[in-house]
C-alpha cells in the first residue's frame, strides 16, 4: 500500500488529484502527500490522520512481531508452492517490505537453503534470482507438514488487539442527518429514529422485535451500512506459533484494487504501509437459523493445521446481525450464555486446541432481530445487557397507503383510492388480518408476475389485486388471525417501520 492508495480508500482525493501530484513530485521532489497538500487536494490534518490510522510497514524482522523462524517457514512454503525467484516476487506474496525479505534471504543463504542464480536480465531494474537448494526443499516440505498455510505473513496477537481497539466502531459518530438519509426510502416514525440513533452511536447491542414483516431485517441491514470509516483487517494473526485466518472475501470488502496498477514514477520516494493489513469497509456479518455455537469458536482444520477465526471475530469493528433470533440451531439460552460476558466486558476469550487461551477485544454492534417474544427468549439478566430495545409494529391505514403508493410508483403502477379501500376491506374487515409493512410489496410483485404471465405491460385492477391477496395467506390463517385480533394491540400505532 502506498499513500495514494490510502488517501483514495478514505475518499480524500481523486485519481486525477494523484496524477497531478505525481507530475508535481517529478518536478519538485518531496513526498506525494506533501504535494497533494500543496495542491490543495486535502489538508495537512487529513493527511496526518490518514497516515496515523494506517499500519506502518515494518523496517526489520523484529518490527513484524513474528519470530524469524516462523517467517522463514512461510517464506519457503511460498517459494516452493508458487515457484518464486526474486525478492520482489516474494515480497508481493508474503506482504513484507523488500528490506525485511532481504534479511530473510540472507538468513536462508547462511543456512544454505537458497543459492543465487544471478540477475533476471540486463536492464536497469534487474533483480537477483534465487533457487532452493536440496536442504531448502526439505525445509519447505517440513514446513508444509507443520501447517499448510500459504499466504501473507501473520501479524502478532498484540498488534491485532491494539488495532481492534484503535479502530473501534464508537470512533465513528453517526449523525442524525445520516440516519435519516439512510432510511429515506422507508416509512419510519420519528420516535423510532430518535431512539435508534443513540443505539447506533453507542456501538453496543440492539434488540429489534415485533410481528413478522415489519422491517426488522431491513432496519438492521441499513444500520450496518451507515458506517463509512475505513478499517484495517489482517490476513491472519499468530498465537503461540499457530496461524489464525481473519480476512474473508465473503465478509470483508477491500477499498483498494486487488492488484494495484503500477503507477508512473515508481522510483519516487513514497510512504509505504504494512501490506499484511487490508483496508476494508466496516464488516457486516448476517447469520440466521444456520448459526451454531461452534461458529463462535476457533475452527481448527486438522488437515491443513491452521485456524479460521469465528464469525464474530471477522465482524470485529463492524456489525453482527443475528436474524430470526430464537430460530437458530443453537438454543437461545446457549447462545446468550456464550456472549453474556463479551457483551458486558467487551472482551472475548478463545482457546487453541493446544489448550492455550487468549483474549481479543469484543468490538462490534450486535443486533438481535426476532419476531418472538423477548421475554420468552431471554432472562432479565441478559435483557439488561441489551441497552437498546426497539419494537417494530404494523402500520396505520395512512402509512400503509403511503407504502403501497411508493412501492407501486417504483414499478410504474398507480393504486387508486378505490382499490386501496378494497385491499383494506379484504384484509381487515372480512378476514381480520393485521396490516404489515411487507404486504404492499408482496401484492405488487404478485401483480407484476401475473401481467408477465398474461404477456401484458404491468397494470393494476381489482381482479389482479384479489388474486394477489389470495396468495398472501392460507385459508387456515384466517381463523388464527381472528383469534389474534381479539386481543388486539393497543399500541399498534406508536412506532412504525416500513420496508419497501
Amino acid at each position: 500500500m502506498l499513500i495514494g492508495d490510502i488517501l483514495l480508500a478514505h475518499n480524500l482525493v481523486t485519481p486525477e488529484d494523484i496524477n497531478i501530484a505525481i507530475h508535481r513530485q517529478k518536478e519538485n521532489g518531496g513526498r506525494l502527500g506533501d504535494n497533494l497538500v500543496a495542491l490543495g487536494a486535502l489538508t495537512r490534518e487529513q493527511l496526518d490522520k490518514a497516515i496515523y490510522e494506517a499500519p506502518p510497514a515494518p523496517k526489520s524482522v523484529e518490527d513484524t512481531g513474528i519470530p524469524l523462524a516462523n517467517l522463514m517457514r512461510i517464506f519457503f512454503k511460498l517459494i516452493y508452492v508458487n515457484s518464486l525467484e526474486t525478492a520482489s516476487e516474494i515480497s508481493g506474496a508474503i506482504k513484507l517490505p523488500i528490506g525485511v525479505v532481504n534479511r530473510i534471504i540472507q538468513e536462508a543463504g547462511n543456512r544454505k537453503f537458497l543459492e543465487s542464480l544471478g540477475n533476471t536480465d540486463q536492464s536497469t531494474f534487474s533483480e537477483t534470482r534465487y533457487v532452493m537448494t536440496e536442504s531448502g526443499k526439505r525445509y519447505a516440505i517440513e514446513s508444509l507438514e507443520q501447517n499448510q498455510y500459504i499466504g501473507p505473513a501473520p501479524v502478532s496477537l498484540t498488534a491485532y488487539q491494539v488495532r481492534i481497539r484503535q479502530q473501534k466502531i464508537t470512533n465513528e459518530r453517526v449523525e442524525k442527518a445520516k440516519i435519516e438519509e439512510s432510511f429515506e426510502n422507508l416509512i419510519i416514525a420519528d420516535d423510532f429514529v430518535r431512539r435508534l440513533g443513540p443505539g447506533v452511536n453507542a456501538g453496543k447491542s440492539i434488540l429489534l422485535y415485533g410481528p413478522p414483516g415489519n422491517g426488522k431485517t431491513t432496519v438492521a441491514e441499513k444500520v450496518a451500512a451507515i458506517f463509512a470509516n475505513v478499517i484495517y483487517v489482517p490476513y491472519c494473526f499468530e498465537v503461540d506459533g499457530q496461524i489464525i485466518k481473519v480476512f474473508d472475501p465473503s465478509i470483508h470488502t477491500p477499498v483498494l484494487e486487488k492488484e494495484p496498477k503500477k503507477k508512473s514514477g515508481a522510483g519516487l520516494r513514497r510512504e509505504e504501509f504494512d501490506g499484511r493489513w487490508i483496508p476494508c469497509e466496516r464488516p457486516v456479518v448476517i447469520t440466521g437459523g444456520e448459526l451454531t455455537l461452534e461458529m463462535l469458536d476457533l475452527s481448527f482444520n486438522a488437515h491443513a493445521k491452521y485456524y479460521e477465526a469465528p464469525l464474530h471475530v471477522k465482524a470485529s469493528n463492524g456489525t453482527f446481525i443475528i436474524d430470526d433470533f430464537g430460530r437458530q440451531l443453537v438454543s437461545p439460552e446457549d447462545l446468550l450464555n456464550r456472549w453474556i460476558v463479551p457483551l458486558e466486558s467487551r472482551v472475548d476469550f478463545l482457546k487453541l486446541h493446544t489448550g492455550k487461551s487468549f483474549s481479543l477485544p469484543f468490538d462490534e454492534l450486535v443486533i438481535f432481530s426476532t419476531n418472538l417474544s423477548p421475554d420468552d427468549l431471554m432472562d432479565p439478566a441478559f435483557l439488561r445487557r441489551i441497552p437498546y430495545k426497539l419494537e417494530t409494529v404494523g402500520p396505520s391505514k395512512e402509512q400503509y397507503f403511503e407504502i403501497f403508493r411508493m412501492v407501486g410508483a417504483a414499478k410504474g403502477l398507480d393504486i387508486s383510492d378505490e382499490l386501496f379501500e378494497m385491499v383494506i376491506d379484504e384484509l381487515q374487515v372480512k378476514n381480520k388480518f393485521d396490516l404489515a409493512c411487507y404486504q404492499p410489496k408482496f401484492i405488487i410483485d404478485q401483480i407484476i408476475a401475473a401481467c408477465k404471465y398474461q404477456g401484458t405491460e404491468p397494470y393494476i385492477d381489482q381482479e389482479l389485486v384479489i388474486d394477489a391477496l389470495k396468495n398472501l395467506y392460507t385459508s387456515t390463517a384466517k381463523g388464527a388471525s381472528k383469534t389474534a385480533a381479539k386481543s388486539g394491540n393497543k399500541d399498534s400505532q406508536k412506532s412504525i417501520v416500513a420496508a419497501i
